[in-house]
């Protein structure tokens, strides 16, 4: 377990990177867009995983990687963006943006943590493909309770289900880092 922490924070920290990146590059131009908007881009980039893992082509240049790395910053600005009030002020300072990403992103590690130690590591021995495919069923889950406006009966909310498919993007990149790699 000691190992999928350090490996979790290390793929956190270079997602984090690229996030503080692009806040200086953008701003925080992205609080302009409602949770099931932040929903729908985390489905295109879900469905352009699966659709290079099935055809293995890309003619965007992007990696498979880039887009997993993409998903875990478009969860954390979704979950920013379910708690923030619609009439919250847009613009973001840096510091204010990373402070939020480092709350949720601290929030995605401890229960990956309390998961992990229930389910006893089982994700290191699904594939990378289901987990694309989990991805893309908490997107589907999801839109469902954002057309039921966010009303559920018995099922978990749309936060928990960011939270999810983080953390399933933080273990597909673990396995696609730990594949040997051909030169």
């Amino acid at each position: 377990m000691v190992q999928t922490s350090q490996q979790y924070t290390k793929v956190i920290s270079a997602c984090r990177d690229i996030f503080s990146k692009k806040t200086k590059d953008y701003g925080t131009a992205w609080r302009i867009l409602r949770p099931s908007s932040l929903t729908d881009q985390i489905f295109i980039k879900a469905q352009r995983i699966r659709t290079l893992q099935e055809t293995g082509i890309s003619k965007v240049g992007e990696e498979i990687d880039d887009e997993f790395r993409a998903i875990i910053n478009y969860c954390i600005m979704a979950l920013v963006q379910l708690e923030q009030k619609e009439n919250a002020n847009l613009e973001l300072t840096a510091d204010e943006a990373l402070n939020f990403y480092d709350h949720y992103s601290k929030e995605a590690f401890e229960l990956m943590e309390r998961k992990n130690h229930d389910y006893g590591e089982a994700w290191r021995d699904m594939r990378v493909s289901s987990l694309t495919d989990l991805i893309l069923m908490k997107l589907l889950r999801v839109k469902q309770i954002e057309d039921n406006l966010g009303k559920t009966i018995m099922s978990e909310g749309i936060d928990a289900n960011y939270f999810d498919m983080l953390n399933y993007a933080v273990f597909a990149l673990i396995h696609l880092d730990e594949q040997p790699k051909n030169n």
